[in-house]
C-alpha cells in the first residue's frame, strides 16, 4: 500500500511540477490557483468525477472528453485544460487530489502564503478572523490562508493548525485534560 501512494506521489509530484513551471512562464498562477479551488470543489460535490478519474474501464478517449466538457463547464484555463488531456490520455487522473495539494503548495510557497486550518465552535466574525489572521501571521512570518471549519462539539474557543504547528484553545480539550489531571491525582 506504501509503496503505490509513493508512486502515486511520485507521479502527481511530475505534473505538479510541470503546470507550475507552465504557470509561472505565462505569469498566470492566479489562474491556476483558481483552477485548483474549482477542481477541488468539483472533485468534494461530484461523486461521479470521483469515480470517472479512478475507473480502470472508461476508454482514454472517453475521459479525455469527459474532462474537456467539465474544465469547460467549471471554465478552468487552457493551460489546465491541456493538462488534465495529457492526464486522461495517460490514465493518469487518478493523481488529481494528489496533484491539486502538491500543485497548491508550490503555489503557495513561491507567494509566500502558509495556509492555516482552523476549526472553531461557532463562526468567527470579520474581527476574530483579522486577529487571528494577524497573529498567524507574526507566528509564521507568512501571509495567512484560512481554511475555516465549525464544530460544535469543541463546546467553545479555536484549535488552529498552522503547518505542523497546532495550537487548541478549545474548551473541549481543555476540559478533557481537567479531566485527566484530576483522575491522575485519584491513583
Amino acid at each position: 500500500m506504501t509503496e503505490s501512494v509513493s508512486v502515486s506521489s511520485g507521479i502527481a509530484s511530475r505534473y505538479a511540477s510541470a503546470l507550475f513551471e507552465l504557470s509561472l512562464e505565462e505569469n498566470d498562477i492566479e489562474t491556476v490557483s483558481k483552477d485548483i479551488s474549482a477542481l477541488r470543489y468539483a472533485l468534494a460535490v461530484a461523486g461521479d468525477l470521483r469515480a470517472l478519474i479512478k475507473s480502470p474501464i472508461v476508454s482514454r478517449d472517453e475521459m479525455a472528453a469527459a474532462m474537456e466538457a467539465i474544465a469547460t463547464r467549471i471554465g478552468l484555463s487552457l493551460l489546465m485544460r491541456k493538462t488534465l488531456a495529457v492526464m486522461a490520455s495517460k490514465r493518469r487522473l487518478f493523481v488529481l487530489p494528489i496533484m491539486l495539494e502538491q500543485l497548491e503548495t508550490k503555489i503557495n510557497d513561491h507567494q509566500g502564503v502558509v495556509t492555516a486550518e482552523i476549526i472553531s465552535a461557532k463562526e468567527l466574525n470579520d474581527h476574530e478572523l483579522a486577529s487571528l489572521k494577524e497573529s498567524l501571521h507574526q507566528a509564521s512570518g507568512k501571509k495567512v490562508r484560512f481554511e475555516v471549519k465549525i464544530d460544535e462539539s469543541l463546546i467553545g474557543g479555536i484549535s488552529a493548525r498552522l503547518g505542523s504547528r497546532l495550537v487548541d484553545a478549545s474548551i473541549k480539550t481543555k476540559l478533557t485534560n481537567l479531566k485527566n489531571a484530576l483522575s491522575e491525582g485519584h491513583q
